[in-house]
């Protein structure tokens, strides 16, 4: 367990909340010994760890996305295949323990068993060290992966893309207005310009205005030449 801490660069305090996270269901389930039980509450914990840290993190580095594209953004960042990544990344399928049946069967390459045992982990960091050292460990993988998941042709943030060119020039100046709204409540769509020194340069409509204001943005962007 000690060539595992050195690879988490976290020393756990309680060592029993290691080996829990380690211990799959079909090993609890043949072990003998009293109290051995299975990583499955730590992966629950561990998932709801793993989804804040991650929600929190893309929230702060994409104040202008709305609220589908970071869902988009936040289910490629914490699925079953990012998950046993990293558990490859570290080794983890060495430490996992496995019921007969299952080792024999595979379950130490298992996508599905690696990933629910990287939640368990999760959990553990958090109940032993603390937020913190949970958020030092999720970010550890999931911010090499943001960018990479961000340019994916699901999740494309037009409006920093144009603000980056803007900026290359400090006389220009680019804003948003709403040009207009429409629809009952449940269902409303909005018109948004994006604004170059005061003038107009392209229209987006969406159900939200920050949405309306991406789609405006890769309008501009369209207009300008650039492949989006």
């Amino acid at each position: 367990m000690e060539k595992l801490e050195a690879k988490i660069h976290y020393t756990f305090r309680d060592k029993a909340l290691l080996r829990n996270a380690l211990t799959h269901s079909s090993y609890a389930n043949e072990s003998r010994t009293k109290g051995v039980t299975s990583n499955e509450r730590l992966e629950f914990l561990g998932d709801s760890v793993l989804g804040l840290i991650t929600s929190d993190y893309i929230f702060r580095l994409y104040r202008d996305i709305p609220e589908g594209e970071l869902t988009k953004l936040r289910a490629a960042l914490v699925c079953e295949q990012a998950l046993h990544e990293q558990a490859l990344a570290i080794g983890l399928n060495a430490f996992i323990l496995l019921g007969r049946g299952e080792e024999t069967g595979g379950g130490r390459q298992r996508v599905s068993i690696l990933a629910d045992a990287t939640e368990a982990l999760i959990g553990a960091i958090y109940l032993d060290g603390g937020m913190e050292e949970a958020r030092r460990f999720v970010l550890s993988f999931v911010k090499p992966n943001v960018k990479k998941h961000a340019h994916d042709t699901n999740f494309h943030d037009y409006k920093t893309m144009l603000q980056e060119i803007v900026q290359k020039n400090r006389e220009e100046t680019l804003s948003y207005r709403m040009a207009g709204q429409e629809g009952p409540d449940h269902n409303k769509t909005f018109r948004m310009e994006v604004l170059l020194n005061s003038n107009v340069v392209a229209t987006g409509v969406g159900h939200s205005k920050k949405e309306a204001e991406q789609a405006a943005a890769e309008a501009a962007l369209r207009l300008m030449g650039i492949d989006v």
